[in-house]
């Protein structure tokens, strides 16, 4: 723990140290990065449409995972009441940002486990991605360091989390969301035909 504060010293006096632009950047970054991933994830499933029925089935799992990641994180929070640094750690200096209240508690990261989350299920829908979704997902979770509301610790781990945990629920759900989507291109409604796509195009391997 110790270690985590002194990077989170050493990480805040470098933020102090960079021109206001750089930090304004940084403090919507996180927020804007958020934004950028829910643009991707529509245009996964977009594209996908036209693919097989494995292909539309990681593209809509990958925002459903992501999402309940976020709600494990929050039920994690309720339970690990570990306070923000920029109340904890002595001798910081002041956060960029308003410190959250106590009771808005600092592990893990939601905007990392958001972030590595997104990030998962982006690359397995589109691995092509995977050349911009991981630089994005690090300095998302690095912001919240740097804008001194979060441990080191706190974004590393919600990293790994979120990614982790995408992965395994988009893996897990991956035969009954394609089995639905094959249903789906089958029914006679026309919304879930479009939902679904009319597929015929390219032929994605199955995760299962």
């Amino acid at each position: 723990m110790e270690s985590s504060s002194a990077l989170y010293r050493a990480i805040l006096n470098f933020a102090h140290s960079t021109p206001g632009w750089f930090q304004y950047l940084a403090e919507i970054w996180t927020e804007l990065g958020l934004l950028v991933s829910a643009a991707l994830f529509v245009v996964v499933w977009w594209r996908a449409r036209g693919d097989s029925a494995a292909s539309v089935a990681v593209a809509v799992l990958a925002p459903l995972a992501t999402g309940v990641m976020y709600v494990a994180s929050e039920l994690a929070k309720s339970f690990i009441h570990e306070d923000r640094p920029c109340r904890a750690v002595a001798r910081a200096a002041r956060p960029l940002v308003e410190c959250p209240p106590v009771g808005d508690w600092s592990f893990p990261s939601n905007h990392s486990v958001i972030a590595g989350a997104a990030a998962m299920g982006l690359i397995l829908a589109w691995p092509r991605l995977a050349v911009w979704m991981v630089p994005m997902a690090v300095l998302m979770a690095f912001s919240r360091v740097f804008v001194g509301v979060h441990y080191p610790h706190d974004v590393l781990v919600g990293l790994l989390v979120g990614a982790i945990g995408a992965g395994v629920l988009v893996w897990g759900g991956a035969r009954l969301a394609q089995s639905t989507v094959m249903w789906m291109r089958a029914s006679s409604l026309g919304l879930l035909v479009w939902f679904a796509g009319p597929g015929g195009g390219r032929r994605t391997r199955s995760l299962t």
